[in-house]
């Protein structure tokens, strides 16, 4: 029943994020793309420390392991973002003046940084700008999948230490993928794909959550003693992304009027998590 669980909570969380993704790209509500950044940020931050850390500390595990666990996690996902192994670029085109502007999004790395206000500061950022379009289109995909893996990954360690953290890892994997893959869509477009195909492709990547939700059930159940480490990595994973992805994105001058609509969305994300934890736990 646990693995069920697990698959039908990773595929909601790799698939319906593309989905959404879609929905948000192609529709009316691409404007409010900002918006999804903080209420993932929001939702990613809640997740880790109100809800896996303190299930990972409630164990038999001493503080002082864990809290290492937690540095040694942070310290990784930096190394992997510097490696690019876990780092996904895309170009932003947007029409208007004959102009566009390039961004670059890591799973837990630079986020989208703006390099038609920067040209010169992020070079590494250039890297599909110039690409053949079918060599950027695999790399994303490649990417996708990568990511998607250990996302499931972090969703099955939730799932088996605790129903309702299962449920609150797969929403906040959700919310924090929608923003990448709405980048995705865009890039797949521009290279040539029409719009069903590109859906259909970044589908496929993010059903490989699955698959990593099913290596984690095994893994994490033939090391069951090892799962609050496992719940500390995925708070690790989480705390990273929205820290050095999303809220960097976050960071730029605004009115107090935007500023202020920012500090909800990041609040509704963190709201959310507190109902749907609650909810979650009542139920189970």
């Amino acid at each position: 029943m646990t693995l069920l669980t697990i698959l039908l909570g990773t595929l909601i969380a790799g698939i319906g994020s593309v989905w959404l993704a879609a929905w948000l790209s192609f529709g009316v509500l691409s404007r409010y793309t900002q918006h999804m950044l903080s209420l993932a940020a929001g939702a990613l931050l809640a997740t880790a420390f109100l809800h896996l850390l303190p299930e990972a500390f409630e164990g038999q595990v001493g503080a002082h392991g864990l809290f290492m666990t937690l540095l040694l996690g942070l310290v990784f996902f930096f190394l992997l973002d510097k490696a690019e192994l876990w780092h996904h670029g895309h170009e932003h085109h947007q029409g208007g003046h004959g102009h566009s502007a390039a961004h670059a999004h890591g799973h837990a790395g630079q986020g989208h940084q703006d390099l038609h206000a920067h040209p010169h500061t992020h070079p590494h950022a250039h890297a599909h700008v110039h690409a053949p379009a079918v060599a950027g289109k695999w790399a994303i995909l490649a990417g996708d999948s990568v990511h998607c893996f250990g996302d499931g990954i972090l969703i099955a360690s939730a799932f088996m230490a605790d129903f309702s953290l299962g449920v609150l890892a797969a929403l906040a994997v959700l919310a924090h993928e929608v923003p990448h893959h709405m980048g995705d869509l865009v890039v797949l477009r521009e290279n040539s794909d029409n719009r069903k195909t590109a859906i259909f492709k970044v589908s496929l990547a993010g059903a490989v959550t699955a698959l990593g939700g099913t290596v984690g059930y095994v893994l994490v159940d033939a090391l069951h003693d090892f799962l609050p480490y496992f719940l500390v990595v995925a708070s690790s994973s989480f705390i990273y992304v929205a820290l050095a992805d999303l809220i960097p994105q976050l960071q730029k001058r605004l009115s107090a009027r935007e500023t202020a609509a920012q500090v909800a969305w990041l609040a509704l994300g963190m709201g959310m998590v507190m109902l749907i934890g609650a909810a979650a736990t009542q139920h189970h």
